[in-house]
């Protein structure tokens, strides 16, 4: 992947000078400890400076208003904008990446001219109704279900774990529209208009004091058949589309950011430890220190590995779920390690820099939240699954019988 990203030093350079003249300054400031409305209002006055600039929609094709930049270029623009430490565009995330993914490859031109160019000018913010109470990390038994009646489907059931889905018009939703099929076969893929009459949003909130994730509750909600993607049936294809839109480039920006953010961890270990000599000077810290950074690099090298076969070859294989085990078990360990640092003030949940990422710095905030991530995008123990299973070779985990 080095001769590629060598051959991209003059684009690298444009988007480094577009950050230095349009990056705000003072948007820490100004993000510390901001509420919700203030943080989507900045969230919106960056995403028009992005599109401005040309930066919105890299990966998207230039006929429906992306940059259309190549692989390599996506993997410069991502790695600058971590390295300036720009705002992580967490409301638009869905927006951007999962639902063009989804739209260009199984929606029609009706869908595509409704919602991509909505989409491009900050109006539609998107969330995802995929997960269930009893079907999270095991998705095919999920148990929402569509009912077709004439031009419409009637649509019943719960969703959990829904990213800001109280901010959001528009929900990708999975629903099961054949019971009698097999799990993976019977279930079918919608746009849910979230403003629909039996749409119920409740915020969760979680350890860390905020609610960005959401339950879902469907009271026959009317969804028009012509919101169904792909065919009846089909929607478990689509849903593999959806979360395969990525293609590594958040891994890229998380471990880029996480490299940057241990210059605070070794700011926090010159300061002084409860007996009076600094942190740095402790035996135990230094080797913690050390392993930190040497994670830190092997992540890197990871992820260079899955963009090196992204951009060759088109596949990644199982590397996605080795990286999201390893990034998120070290992101607990690195927040960890700067609440330790941080001594007695660090033990309290401090203000919380919105769009800041995972490593803001706010430590005790920053490590609760790290929990999360060996959650969300399945689970930890599905993830090894996946490697066991299918990079390995081992037998499948067996099925156990149903209790009576």
């Amino acid at each position: 992947m080095i001769d590629e990203l060598k051959a991209q030093e003059e684009f690298r350079s444009g988007v480094r000078e577009w950050l230095t003249r349009n990056l705000p300054t003072d948007w820490q400031q100004q993000m510390l400890g901001a509420t919700e409305p203030q943080h989507v209002e900045f969230q919106k006055r960056w995403f028009g400076k992005l599109r401005a600039g040309g930066y919105i929609a890299p990966h998207w094709p230039v006929q429906w208003g992306g940059a259309g930049l190549s692989f390599a270029q996506q993997i410069v623009l991502y790695e600058e904008l971590a390295r300036a430490g720009a705002p992580r565009l967490v409301v638009y995330f869905i927006s951007l990446f999962h639902v063009p993914a989804t739209l260009l490859e199984w929606g029609t031109e009706a869908q595509r001219q409704r919602h991509l160019p909505a989409i491009l000018r900050g109006d539609e913010i998107w969330c995802q109704g995929f997960s269930e109470p009893g079907a999270g990390s095991d998705l095919a038994a999920l148990s929402t279900r569509a009912e077709r009646q004439g031009d419409d489907y009637l649509v019943s059931g719960q969703k959990i774990w829904s990213s800001n889905a109280h901010l959001a018009r528009y929900c990708l939703l999975l629903a099961r529209t054949d019971p009698a099929a097999a799990k993976h076969k019977g279930i079918s893929f919608f746009i849910l208009d979230l403003r629909s009459p039996g749409v119920t949003c409740r915020p969760i909130k979680m350890l860390t004091g905020g609610a960005h994730f959401n339950e879902l509750f469907l009271d026959q909600v009317r969804i028009p058949a012509a919101n169904l993607l792909g065919q009846e049936g089909q929607g478990w294809s689509v849903a593999q589309s959806t979360l395969a839109s990525e293609r590594g480039l958040a891994a890229l920006e998380f471990a880029e950011r996480m490299r940057q953010a241990f210059q605070l961890l070794l700011r926090g270990a010159q300061e002084p430890a409860p007996w009076g000599a600094r942190w740095i000077d402790d035996d135990e810290i230094r080797r913690q220190l050390v392993d930190i950074y040497a994670r830190v690099a092997t992540l890197r090298v990871l992820i260079n590995k899955m963009l090196t076969r992204t951009l060759r070859t088109g596949a990644s294989g199982t590397e996605p779920s080795i990286i999201k085990v390893y990034h998120s078990e070290l992101l607990r360990d690195f927040t960890a390690l700067g609440v330790r640092l941080g001594g007695l003030p660090a033990q309290c949940v401090q203000a919380v820099l919105m769009g800041g990422g995972y490593e803001t710095g706010y430590w005790m905030h920053d490590y609760l939240y790290s929990w999360a991530c060996t959650i969300a995008g399945g689970s930890n123990e599905i993830q090894r699954n996946i490697i066991a299973e299918r990079a390995l070779g081992l037998p499948r985990e067996p099925q156990w019988p149903a209790e009576r």
